[in-house]
């Protein structure tokens, strides 16, 4: 059965967008960057919310960009090809190359696991990502830990009502401090 994961880039204080709305802290270096290329080619499919689509949205035509390098040009390549589902209640259409989600986040999840294929179910958007581990749908936790304090924002994990035992089953640093940390949902 395909599992449920939940990558994303994280501050030292647990944040994956500052105060003020923004990331940039969490830009990859070109090392961190082919780790992130590498998972995304493990992919069945990516659940992603409103204002990652929008941010995602980049890579549909960034091979346009004589400036790229090899490596950026295969993600956008891999981010093409993989179906990706956008979870919103204010769009009413997205773009070729991304399905709106027509129902609820566990039934979706319920879909892609009974799908025959190849591949994990990725989810991305802090809101998409909380439901999912409120619900208990997610198997996996990667975190890319940059070594930054932001002091506030959108945190990794939000509150919750319930705990979430978790076992660490990898982690990798890499040279620019970032420590990529991956923990199993206890079951």
């Amino acid at each position: 059965m395909r599992r449920l994961t939940c990558s994303m880039g994280v501050s030292l204080d647990g944040y994956i967008v500052g105060p003020d709305g923004g990331f940039a802290w969490s830009a990859p270096d070109e090392e961190v960057f082919r780790f992130a290329t590498h998972e995304v080619r493990q992919l069945g499919v990516h659940l992603l919310g409103r204002r990652l689509y929008e941010t995602m949205r980049y890579w549909e035509t960034a091979d346009q960009d004589p400036s790229l390098s090899d490596l950026e040009r295969e993600f956008a390549a891999l981010w093409r090809s993989l179906p990706k589902v956008v979870f919103s209640t204010t769009l009413a259409f997205v773009e070729d190359g991304y399905r709106l989600a027509d129902g609820g986040l566990a039934a979706e999840v319920a879909r892609w696991r009974a799908e025959p294929g190849e591949g994990d179910i990725a989810i991305g958007g802090a809101a998409l990502a909380a439901e999912a581990a409120e619900l208990g749908l997610v198997d996996e936790y990667g975190l890319r830990v940059h070594p930054v304090l932001v002091g506030g924002g959108t945190p990794f994990f939000p509150r919750a009502d319930r705990r979430a035992d978790l076992e660490l089953v990898g982690s990798r640093t890499f040279s620019s401090g970032v420590v990529q940390l991956r923990y199993r949902v206890a079951r």
